[in-house]
């Protein structure tokens, strides 16, 4: 059942993530350091030792983390993840003074400095089994069925499973929470700001024709009713 008060974006992406300590975000960076800076040990590929690195947030097996608002990662495409990888290095995400996240994702993110390092990470992680999320939140499925129809199709696909040729990630599944709140960097500019991402411009777009929460509740809601 969706409760406001842990996981409305408005509340949580602004409020939940000031509890964080930032001595954790400091440590985290200090593993990461220590792992893109020493070598695996023989025989271990180097995307399954920089992933040691990711796990304190994104979880032994990519399947994401609701207290530290880390999402799933496990299985997504390997194009995908490059892709953002390479937006958070260069302050094209996560460079906006309120995206708490995306300030811990950046520093992480550049922490893959040796060459091929971001690509052995990446499709580490795209082989890693995705994991069902289960929904938290309600939503009107029919009403949210209408909407994706015509505004997120185009892009996503009719299953939500993402399409390469539009650089959009599959969303089926993702945890709702994590969609919601991405609707809503997209709509206050969190996300998408920057000419330079291309990917984020339509998306904030898109987002602005979801009027109000429970447009975008519908919505991820039907997504989240496709069968994954």
């Amino acid at each position: 059942m969706y409760n406001p008060a842990v996981l409305d974006p408005l509340a949580a992406e602004t409020a939940l993530l000031r509890f964080v300590p930032l001595g954790l975000t400091a440590a985290m960076i200090g593993v990461a350091l220590w792992g893109c800076a020493v070598q695996p040990p023989p025989g271990e590929p180097r995307g399954r030792a920089i992933f040691k690195t990711c796990q304190p947030c994104h979880g032994p097996i990519g399947q994401g983390n609701l207290a530290l608002r880390a999402p799933a990662i496990g299985g997504l495409p390997e194009w995908y993840i490059s892709n953002e990888l390479h937006k958070f290095q260069e302050n094209i995400r996560g460079a906006h003074p309120d995206d708490t996240e995306g300030h811990r994702m950046r520093p992480m993110a550049r922490t893959l400095y040796h060459t091929g390092d971001l690509e052995a990470v990446a499709t580490y992680v795209s082989k890693l089994p995705m994991v069902k999320v289960q929904p938290m939140m309600t939503g009107n499925v029919a009403a949210g069925q209408a909407r994706y129809s015509t505004i997120c199709v185009a892009c996503h696909g009719p299953q939500a499973q993402g399409q390469q040729v539009m650089n959009a990630p599959p969303l089926s599944q993702q945890a709702d929470w994590y969609l919601m709140a991405q609707l809503e960097k997209f709509k206050t500019g969190m996300r998408g700001a920057t000419a330079l991402d291309v990917e984020g411009s339509q998306m904030k777009a898109m987002s602005a024709t979801l009027l109000d929460s429970t447009a975008m509740h519908d919505v991820v809601a039907y997504i989240k009713s496709m069968p994954n």
